[in-house]
């Protein structure tokens, strides 16, 4: 999906996909359950690309990841993000009031993905792609369901928080609940749309808005660099 972004972002603008393991060219890979260790190798693989201005970008379980990424690197002394843009994800203070679904029996969590609303009916109704697909699924719920936010100070770049008005998993409230955890400025953007919002007709606005805030800190960085 994110691929198919570097079509509509301004020039100056490089999307750079993180492809985890178990999706796509790595599905045979093992998959991670939890954030722990899949935020450690992800700061040893990524570091030696971050040696231009970077902006991380996460929608739901990638919002977790890009934060507690950028913690980790804050927390490393290492060069981190101009800012994070995070989408349909409450933040981590805010409780989950859903029951968790990664270990549930078969038939019953494919009723929940069909309620959630991300994966086509063809793919549901289609077994040896649910086959492939539901391990992925089930390990990315986990990570999401076991995780927990150990307190630590805010970090100093700017956060802005995307989400759909009709997301029934994802509050207004539960987005501006980020606020806590940045003190270098916060907003909250809302799309027509569900959880899934950035895949409907709300595509182009929240493109327009995520180039608004990457040319915003890119062209920072340049006057930052020329002083």
């Amino acid at each position: 999906m994110f691929r198919s972004w570097q079509k509509e972002v301004p020039a100056e603008i490089e999307i750079c996909p993180v492809q985890l393991p178990g999706r796509e060219s790595r599905l045979r890979e093992p998959r991670y359950d939890r954030l722990g260790p899949l935020i450690n190798d992800l700061s040893s693989a990524l570091l030696p690309l971050m040696d231009l201005p970077f902006v991380f970008f996460g929608h739901s379980m990638g919002s977790i990841v890009s934060f507690e990424l950028a913690v980790k690197l804050r927390n490393e002394g290492k060069k981190g993000p101009l800012a994070l843009l995070l989408s349909g994800r409450r933040a981590p203070h805010r409780p989950d009031p859903f029951p968790p679904l990664h270990a549930l029996p078969e038939e019953e969590f494919k009723q929940e993905l069909r309620r959630l609303n991300g994966t086509p009916e063809e793919v549901l109704n289609h077994p040896e792609l649910m086959e492939l697909l539901t391990p992925v699924l089930r390990a990315d719920f986990a990570v999401c369901e076991t995780y927990e936010h150990a307190p630590t100070e805010p970090l100093s770049i700017p956060v802005a928080a995307f989400g759909g008005h009709g997301d029934e998993e994802v509050a207004t409230e539960d987005l501006e609940g980020w606020q806590r955890y940045s003190t270098g400025g916060f907003k909250v953007r809302m799309f027509e749309g569900d959880h899934f919002f950035l895949n409907g007709p709300s595509r182009s606005s929240l493109l327009s808005a995520v180039s608004e805030e990457l040319m915003h800190h890119y062209r920072k960085s340049l006057s930052a660099q020329s002083q």
